[in-house]
């Protein structure tokens, strides 16, 4: 089952959508809002099942589904926490800081608490005042619990995975180590995030969803270059599963709550860092890992951040080359 929310009002409207992202149908008899259909998942999701079933066989009343008439599948949200599952992804961007990872993070996942009350819609621009904060772009998975209790185990947190869908969590990369060097953890460098037209339930992605994690490559392309193809299966050090454990232990999740994955990243065939498309690698989802790259492969940066006009696509691909969950495509455009 896939499920979107047109812009309407602050949170939205739900629709439900064919799997080939090609026509919806309205849920608000059903539900109003994802949220309202989250809130009370257990009875509202069986009826969103069957008619997603009438839809696909032309059976109700539809329209051509177009994705940037959407806002994110959740417009704003209780709780936003993104971790950093990917510990390739951690180590690189710290080298380019000059710290070195403790050997804690390959056992205890990094996660911070980002901005909940406004997410950006797929299409929408990413609006910021200055090209000097490093804009940056990063291509992740995310999923929406239910409704997870404190101290919830493995598979209590594996169960209440109800949607999953793609994210791109602008980051101004000049900020951060500013902030970082406060002690205090993310503000101003981590603006707000994007998410995918549609959220997927994990049985519609087939043998792809291990329960766990998504075993499909993250298309990212800048000024419509190939950027990046990492698999968000390879290389996952923490599943989703471990990463709401982490998020629950001393506070309950409430329904609607968005976990992310941190920046895709896969290391290069011999354990070093990925080599970048041009090279014949997987690349990156996001500029800083590339940057990375160069430095320590040439002793400085050669790919600059994000400029005003530039337009970054994220999509995943099914094994017949079907968009899953369609694109997240945003230019960068000067604020105010």
């Amino acid at each position: 089952m896939k499920l979107a929310s047109l812009k309407h009002g602050r949170d939205g409207r739900l629709v439900v959508v064919t799997q080939d992202l090609t026509r919806a149908t309205e849920a608000d008899t059903i539900a109003p809002t994802l949220q309202a259909a989250l809130d009370d998942w257990e009875r509202i999701a069986p009826h969103l099942h069957d008619l997603a079933e009438q839809l696909e066989h032309g059976a109700v009343p539809s329209f051509r589904f177009h994705e940037h008439d959407c806002a994110a599948p959740l417009s704003r949200a209780y709780q936003w926490a993104d971790g950093s599952a990917y510990v390739n992804h951690v180590d690189l961007v710290r080298r380019a800081r000059g710290a070195a990872i403790p050997e804690s993070f390959w056992s205890d996942p990094l996660m911070y608490q980002g901005g909940s009350d406004g997410f950006l819609g797929p299409r929408d621009p990413i609006r910021l005042a200055d090209e000097e904060w490093g804009i940056d772009f990063e291509g992740e998975i995310a999923v929406v619990t239910g409704d997870v209790p404190m101290g919830a185990g493995r598979e209590e947190c594996a169960a209440a995975i109800r949607l999953v869908m793609l994210a791109n969590d602008v980051s101004l990369r000049n900020l951060i180590p500013g902030e970082i060097s406060k002690g205090f953890g993310f503000f101003h460098a981590k603006p707000a995030s994007a998410f995918s037209p549609v959220a997927v339930t994990p049985d519609s992605l087939g043998d792809a969803w291990d329960g766990g994690r998504l075993h499909r490559p993250l298309i990212s392309m800048l000024n419509g270059q190939l950027f990046g193809k990492p698999d968000a299966g390879t290389d996952m050090t923490f599943d989703f599963p471990t990463l709401i454990a982490h998020a629950a232990c001393t506070r309950a999740l409430s329904a609607g709550t968005i976990v992310g994955s941190g920046t895709v990243s896969n290391r290069d065939a011999d354990g070093g860092p990925g080599l970048p498309i041009a090279e014949g690698g997987l690349g990156y989802s996001c500029i800083a890992e590339q940057r990375t790259v160069e430095t320590i492969r040439h002793g400085d940066p050669r790919t600059p951040f994000m400029r005003f006009g530039d337009r970054v696509r994220i999509e995943m691909k099914d094994g017949r080359g079907h968009s899953v969950f369609g694109a997240i495509e945003q230019v960068v455009e000067r604020a105010g």
